[in-house]
């Protein structure tokens, strides 16, 4: 750090010295002006000077700060699309160029492929990236840096599975030969700490990593046990044994204060440590570790915010809760409010103020909807997680009106959610409890298979499931207990499925059993969240 710190100084220096006064004004629009008649003139100029002169203009665009429209009489006069604006016109350029090295047109130049990969990182267009990387001819890069690339570009389009894959294949050629490429190494365990399914993957690659750190580099070891600590987690809720269980737990929070104590400004390990707190049911170091957090990033993650409410909720203090979400709300961006907006009318709710709640999720649902006609100018991600609020939003709008016994209006929001995505399995299990609150058993337990025919993994499903089945009784009784032993494994602190399993076991006679249930399911109760803990990501990402 110090000796980067070093070379910063010795640039501003050089800067400051080259231009004691400033840049002057003007001078970066004059030099786009000149790139663009210069390029616009019919030069008999071989591809490597014509590639010089494309590429000072892209990164001139880039880079200059200063917006230089494109003239409009230029693309009159040719019949052209123009681009719209400093960063579209620099992508167009160097694509270009990357086409002419794919072709062998132009000398190699690592500067275009860098800078190519900064424009569209601004413009959220990493597949782009990622397709003409794939263009590039063998020995242009590395097989370690383009996969590692390329995950990254999959990784950052929302894309992880196939970024995973990609740093699997790399991972199994390189390990044959003996040359672990560390940082892909970083980022296969980073992918793994996101789903709680590739944990014991993750704690693979970052055990691999760490073999390759001396004692001197605290920083990539903090790195390393903060990936560790994460997957140590939701692995050993995947643990059948009590024991092991119990251990890898402790490990987890070991790993994860271990990091937070080497990188002691690190506010991304904090966040972790409060989220494995959270799901192990710590909850007064979960607050403790989120409230750290929020300081050390002036209060400017979402995620953070996200967390500390629930844990609020978890502790049954929902005034305390709402109050953190109108601060959350204020201090958030525009674009970063409508999740705490989700959390605050999913408190009201639990409050018993539903007529409030209705409000905040109206607002939310206009909001929504007014970004909803601006969708052009966001990226697949952006989509994908409204669509997601939205039909969360709807379905939480959904139960509230169930609740009121309003069962027309809970049907529309239903049939929202349809409109927008027929497989969605939370969308039918909602379903399935209307129709479970109206009587409707056979029609319920329809929506609860459908429900696990789309995700065989959808614990809420698998208890609701085995409720009615519980209450079928007879045969019906030993599948209902599957059901739940798999609902628990998955999720063991589902009190919910604690209950269901306790009356079917008292119902099948083992009195004692069940009333170890029955306890559980008390205790976790009295520490449940609004909202599940596992909806959280367990890494800071916004």
């Amino acid at each position: 750090m110090a000796d980067a710190a070093e070379e910063c100084r010795t640039i501003i220096d050089i800067i400051e010295s080259a231009w004691p006064h400033g840049i002057p004004d003007g001078t970066a629009e004059e030099s786009i002006i000149s790139y663009r008649r210069a390029l616009a003139k019919p030069w008999s100029l071989d591809s490597q000077r014509l590639g010089n002169l494309q590429k000072g203009l892209a990164v001139t665009l880039l880079y200059c700060g200063v917006e230089v429209k494109f003239p409009q009489e230029f693309a009159q006069e040719r019949n052209l699309v123009t681009p719209g604006n400093n960063i579209e016109e620099a992508i167009l350029l160097l694509l270009i160029l990357t086409r002419k090295l794919s072709l062998q047109e132009i000398i190699w130049d690592p500067d275009l492929v860098n800078h190519l990969m900064y424009a569209l990182s601004l413009s959220g267009h990493y597949e782009v990236f990622a397709s003409h990387l794939e263009m590039l001819l063998p020995g242009t890069y590395t097989r370690s840096e383009r996969w590692y690339i390329l995950a990254l570009c999959y990784s950052a389009a929302g894309m992880d599975d196939s970024a995973l894959n990609i740093i699997r294949n790399g991972f199994c050629v390189l390990e044959r030969k003996g040359k672990p490429h560390i940082p892909s190494l970083l980022l296969g365990a980073k992918l793994c700490c996101k789903n709680p399914k590739h944990a014991s993957e993750g704690i693979k690659f970052a055990n691999k990593a760490m073999k390759s750190f001396r004692s001197c580099d605290m920083h990539f070891i903090s790195t390393v046990n903060h990936f560790l600590g994460v997957c140590y987690g939701p692995f050993s809720r995947s643990s059948t044994s009590q024991l092991d269980k119990s251990r890898l737990q402790d490990d987890a929070l070991r790993l994860l204060q271990d990091a937070a104590a080497m990188a002691k400004y690190n506010p991304e390990i904090l966040y972790s440590l409060a989220w494995e707190n959270a799901m192990q049911r710590k909850l007064n170091a979960a607050v403790e570790s989120a409230t750290k957090c929020l300081e050390m990033v002036m209060g400017g993650s979402v995620s953070a915010w996200k967390l500390l409410i629930l844990v609020l909720s978890a502790q049954q203090n929902l005034q305390e809760a709402e109050a953190v979400a109108d601060f959350a709300i204020d201090e958030a961006e525009k674009d970063d409010q409508l999740d705490i907006l989700r959390l605050k009318a999913q408190i009201q709710a639990s409050r018993g103020q539903y007529k409030s709640a209705v409000e905040s999720f109206r607002i939310l649902l206009s909001t929504i909807q007014t970004k909803k006609e601006v969708w052009i100018s966001t990226t697949c991600n952006e989509v994908k997680s409204l669509q997601k609020l939205e039909m969360d939003a709807w379905l939480d709008l959904a139960s509230i009106y169930s609740k009121l016994e309003a069962w027309h209006d809970s049907n529309i929001c239903l049939d929202k959610v349809i409109s927008i995505d027929f497989f969605y399995p939370k969308c039918w299990h909602v379903r399935g409890l209307l129709l479970e609150a109206q009587s409707l058993h056979q029609e319920a337990l329809m929506a609860f298979s459908f429900t696990l025919s789309i995700d065989p993994d959808y614990v809420p499903g698998m208890v609701c499931m085995a409720g009615i089945l519980q209450n079928i009784g007879g045969n019906s009784l030993p599948i209902a207990r599957t059901f739940l032993r798999n609902a628990l494994r998955l999720e063991p602190t589902n009190h919910r499925a604690w209950l269901s399993l306790g009356l079917v076991l008292k119902s099948e006679g083992s009195l004692l059993e069940a009333a170890d249930c029955f306890q559980a399911a008390y205790e976790l109760r009295e520490l449940s969240p609004i909202q599940d803990f596992s909806e959280q990501l367990p890494i800071l990402l916004q």
